[in-house]
């Protein structure tokens, strides 16, 4: 299956990553680059379509990573898997970054509520040290006078604002803020629907009946008309011999036809994913439990 790489996306990626590894004599390259925006836009899929493009092996790290109930844990572990992408560098002589995927999840204050910890208060400084003096990274109770190699650091989130503001400033991180436009929500999406046969206006038709929705969405809707064999296949074997069918049986996995993907059939099930979504939307439990107490 062929996807698309976004040309601005992948043109800013690649330049930031390919600066940090070149010498420019009197230029001062930001080590850490902060692609942002919206949920469910495919930050993190246009990075690993560009890591492989340029034949990248990323080291990856989670916000969730970011807390431990020991204090330190996190910081050190940011430092372990930067010197691990640096020595593949060296040894493999190849290009490599580190990738800290949703860091605002992580290590972002959204509110007063959010606990701000020691090791928020670490991961920050590590973080800032670390695209400070980029060679000489070192582990917390040893020192190892040998510099290692440069390796640009990508992060991901939804809003930076959260961050520790001298983290973010102009120098240590430069910014991207991905927001796909039309030319590319077709593209994206028709890579998801590649195999699938649908004509390019049916694409763009697709597209446009959806405006508002992420990236995300259109993965979901084409999961979902799957569903009825899915449901078809739970009645024939028996809800209580799923497991035994799918996880300890020498019979062959189940096969799946195509569904039908006509517009008219991806527009009645897209119609049911966004009365789902505002459901959630209009609920709001929580608020009349705190209301309540």
């Amino acid at each position: 299956m062929s996807y698309y790489l976004s040309p601005r996306f992948s043109d800013k990626l690649a330049v930031h990553i390919t600066k940090n590894f070149m010498n420019i004599p009197g230029v001062s390259v930001p080590l850490i680059l902060g692609v942002h925006g919206r949920k469910g836009e495919g930050k993190s899929f246009q990075c690993s379509l560009l890591f492989e493009r340029m034949g990248i092996e990323p080291v990856r790290m989670s916000g969730g990573e970011l807390e431990s109930p020991d204090a330190g844990d996190p910081a050190r572990l940011i430092r372990l898997r930067y010197r691990e992408a640096a020595e593949l560098v060296r040894v493999r002589g190849r290009m490599c970054v580190l990738l800290i995927e949703d860091l605002d999840a992580g290590a972002g204050r959204v509110d007063r509520g959010t606990q701000y910890t020691v090791n928020t208060q670490l991961v920050n400084a590590t973080l800032m040290n670390i695209a400070d003096n980029p060679t000489n990274v070192q582990l917390p109770g040893s020192y190892d006078s040998n510099l290692i190699k440069r390796v640009p650091i990508i992060v991901t989130g939804n809003d930076f604002s959260t961050l520790y503001a001298p983290l973010v400033r102009d120098g240590r991180m430069d910014k991207f803020y991905w927001e796909p436009d039309r030319t590319d929500r077709i593209g994206i999406i028709h890579g998801i629907f590649a195999a699938d046969g649908l004509a390019p206006w049916e694409i763009e038709q697709l597209v446009d009946l959806f405006p508002d929705r992420s990236i995300d969405f259109f993965s979901a809707l084409r999961s979902r008309l799957y569903d009825e064999q899915v449901r078809n296949f739970i009645n024939t074997v028996g809800i209580d011999r799923v497991s035994l069918r799918l996880l300890n049986s020498i019979e062959p996995p189940p096969e799946f036809r195509s569904p039908d993907f006509s517009l008219h059939k991806l527009k009645e099930f897209g119609n049911l994913l966004l009365e789902e979504a505002q459901h959630v939307q209009k609920m709001r439990l929580v608020e009349e439990y705190m209301l309540s107490h």
